[in-house]
């Protein structure tokens, strides 16, 4: 056992407990708890484990009440794994795993790891949040006897974290974290740019959509917006894309696009631009806000104008690609409902792929496909699948 009792809030304590108690509690409450997901049931084990290690348990408790753990344990000579957090449903909801992070982060800092790595279904947004805001990065998906999981980490080292910016293309390679990745510093790598410039919002029709705190949100022709980007894209963006060095040798394809400029004190602030990607979705191609516009919650406030529009469209789903470190953005799309669907490397570095469903059906879809939940109901009918029932499981 490891660590002291901490207070959690609203009667809740994260107690230190043993290994053995951690078990018995799992054998005792895990139906409960993770009764409701889609894991595939493997024969009995042929191999004993490997051993642990070094282990880290924790109880969750609301009064005297057992309603929850948290077990960690020695991955490699750096790593912390996250392997098992759990609450009963009914204390769900309460904030505990974002109250409980901080606490268990910091015994890991002091055990002296680097890295902390966890892995959860790709479509568990309530713990994807979290673990983002706490700093963790995505790592990669992997699909497994539970499902399609996401692999996250995060650095307990200040300069391996810059490292998987710039691994991620997020953001270029300076100082130690340069050095300790075999690279030359550019002439002027990490230095602070010049202001944006300021470019005045052009003449539009109709009327803007208030977006509060003096900003709003103007629908424009495409020409418009290609203006504006072409004057502001070296100040809005701090990303490594690579050089193709010449041209696109072909036009893009003539497909809808709808694009917005936001707009502050008659300036422009940002844009968004999307475009039809396939019959049935739409691509969140490019959203923008230059620096002295960021941190104000504008891409929060944004995103619903956005999806708004293009559900109007005609469109089932949403697609957007984002720097897989880039978690100011991916926590807003998260939290507004996209699910984390994949990894892929191109010109712009190593991309996480979101998708927003509109159909409630296809959500649900989503949720059996990540192994979150099981197939049932209208879900079922459209994979042709006859799940057992509960019952049936039992015998």
């Amino acid at each position: 056992m490891v660590g002291r009792v901490t207070t959690l809030g609203d009667g809740y304590e994260a107690r230190p407990i043993s290994l053995e108690a951690y078990r018995e509690a799992c054998t005792r409450l895990e139906g409960r708890i993770f009764g409701g997901n889609w894991g595939y049931a493997f024969d009995p084990p042929v191999k004993a484990p490997p051993p642990l290690g070094e282990s880290f348990q924790w109880g969750l408790f609301h009064g005297d009440d057992l309603i929850g753990w948290h077990h960690a344990h020695q991955r490699d000579e750096r790593t912390v794994y996250m392997a098992d957090t759990g609450v009963l449903p009914e204390h769900q909801g309460k904030g505990l795993y974002s109250r409980l992070l901080p606490h268990v982060l910091a015994v890991y800092r002091d055990a002296g790891y680097t890295l902390v790595s966890s892995h959860h279904r790709a479509t568990n947004n309530r713990v994807l949040v979290p673990k983002l805001r706490a700093g963790f990065f995505i790592q990669g998906l992997n699909l497994y006897e539970g499902g399609l999981n996401a692999a996250l980490t995060l650095s307990l080292d200040g300069t391996y974290r810059e490292a998987m910016h710039v691994r991620s293309g997020f953001r270029p390679a300076a100082g130690e974290a340069a050095r300790r990745l075999g690279l030359h510093l550019q002439p002027g790598a990490g230095e602070d740019g010049q202001e944006a410039p300021r470019v005045p919002m052009p003449e539009t029709d109709g009327e803007g959509l208030d977006l509060g705190d003096g900003y709003t949100l103007w629908r424009v022709p495409y020409a418009v917006y290609r203006d504006v980007y072409a004057r502001l894209e070296a100040s809005a963006y701090a990303s490594v894309s690579f050089d193709w060095a010449s041209p696109a040798p072909l036009a893009g394809p003539d497909v809808p696009r709808y694009v917005w400029l936001i707009a502050h004190a008659g300036e422009v602030a940002g844009w968004q631009l999307s475009r039809q990607w396939d019959a049935r979705t739409a691509y969140m191609v490019n959203t923008a806000f230059l620096p002295r516009h960021r941190g104000k919650g504008l891409y929060t406030r944004l995103l619903p104008a956005v999806l708004d529009a293009l559900k109007a469209g005609g469109y089932s789903l949403v697609r957007s690609h984002h720097h897989a470190t880039n978690n100011a953005v991916l926590i807003p799309k998260l939290r507004a409902g996209f699910r984390l669907q994949g990894l892929q490397v191109d010109e712009h570095g190593v991309m996480a792929v979101l998708i927003y469903p509109f159909h409630p059906v296809y959500r649900d879809y989503m949720d059996v496909r990540s192994g979150l939940t099981r197939p049932q109901d209208e879900v079922a009918r459209r994979l042709g699948l006859s799940p057992l029932t509960p019952e049936e499981e039992a015998t």
